[in-house]
């Protein structure tokens, strides 16, 4: 019934006991999850399952392909671009999955009366990487994410917790982990993020350019590049997206609508601004302040590679604007520093 609604993969199975638990609780103890208060939180409700549905006892995990390894195409170089992650390029991916997920429950509850279903995306407290590999969608790679062994990891993930009893998928069995001893995620990563198997969240530009809300430790800053919102690379590297014909497609709604955004643009937004430009993506959570935050590290990388007046004008207005939030003016006033100008 999943993937008669377009999912990629889809696979079914008893809950069990989560897999990572102590590795999960030693992240959370030694601060790696950052300014992520929430998987501190809630990191109770992630290991008991019954706890986001009472009576919970099997999951359904599915994967939306957002890019394929045969299709997907290295980024243009382009000093004004601020790049986003391939995630995000197309339509919100929790409406995507959520709206299929919610149809499918409420089958479900019509041919199951009295049976009780919860759907979920990342944005619930859900450990739904384990559930995935428990139910045979693939592996965790050394980056943290999802591989499966024929379509790679440009996946996104969703599922619902049920009250029914369901049998181990037919075929699903959990896959092996094929990592291997590769380490191009790990040797990739701009900033060192990646150790085999875990991501210090402090680290990782997707983590600071879409969680962190205070300034970014100028340390990372270089490495950012033009990431303005996510990353690729780790996943850019793997053996498992390299180019292989799979006869599987990305859904329509994930095809990209942009790459990114320009960044003299960017450092003009207002919040209208910023509402339409992200109507109906899933960075809308990423506030104005941080946009720009992001916008002018990448400018600074920007400028230290060739010189644009506008731009440059453009960071030296932010850096004394009283209209500008105190994050955007500190920004820009540590950017001009780093390049030797007043």
């Amino acid at each position: 019934m999943a993937r008669e609604r377009g999912f990629a993969l889809a696979g079914v199975g008893l809950i069990g006991p989560a897999r990572r638990e102590e590795s999960l609780r030693s992240w959370v103890a030694d601060g790696k999850h950052g300014d992520m208060a929430f998987m501190a939180d809630q990191l109770g409700d992630r290991l008991a399952p019954e706890r986001v549905l009472p009576g919970a006892r099997s999951v359904l995990m599915v994967g939306d392909l957002y890019a394929v390894r045969d299709d997907w195409q290295a980024d243009p170089d382009d000093d004004r671009l601020g790049r986003i992650g391939r995630y995000a390029r197309g339509r919100d991916y929790h409406h995507v999955i959520k709206r299929r997920l919610h149809d499918l429950a409420d089958e479900l509850r019509e041919r199951f009366p009295g049976e009780e279903f919860r759907t979920f995306t990342d944005s619930a407290p859900v450990l739904e990487r384990d559930h995935a590999v428990a139910v045979g969608l693939g592996w965790v790679g050394k980056h943290t994410l999802v591989i499966h062994p024929k379509l790679g990891s440009w996946m996104v993930l969703g599922g619902f917790f049920t009250t029914l009893e369901f049998e181990q998928s037919a075929g699903q069995d959990v896959q092996t982990d094929a990592c291997g001893t590769c380490t191009r995620c790990i040797d990739a990563c701009p900033t060192d993020a990646i150790s085999p198997y875990s991501v210090d969240a402090t680290r990782c530009i997707s983590y600071l350019t879409i969680e962190r809300r205070g300034p970014i430790d100028e340390r990372y800053w270089a490495s950012m590049d033009d990431w303005i919102a996510g990353c690729d690379v780790c996943q850019e590297v793997c053996p498992h997206n390299s180019r292989r014909a799979t006869g599987v497609l990305a859904r329509d709604q994930y095809t990209p609508r942009r790459i990114g955004f320009d960044l003299l643009d960017l450092l003009c937004w207002d919040e209208a601004t910023r509402r339409a430009r992200f109507a109906g993506s899933a960075l809308k959570r990423i506030t104005l302040p941080m946009m720009k935050r992001n916008a002018l590290i990448a400018a600074g990388n920007a400028l230290e590679r060739a010189h644009d007046e506008r731009l440059l004008a453009a960071v030296r207005d932010l850096a004394w604007s009283a209209a500008e939030d105190e994050l955007v003016r500190a920004t820009a006033r540590r950017v001009l520093a780093r390049l030797g100008t007043e």
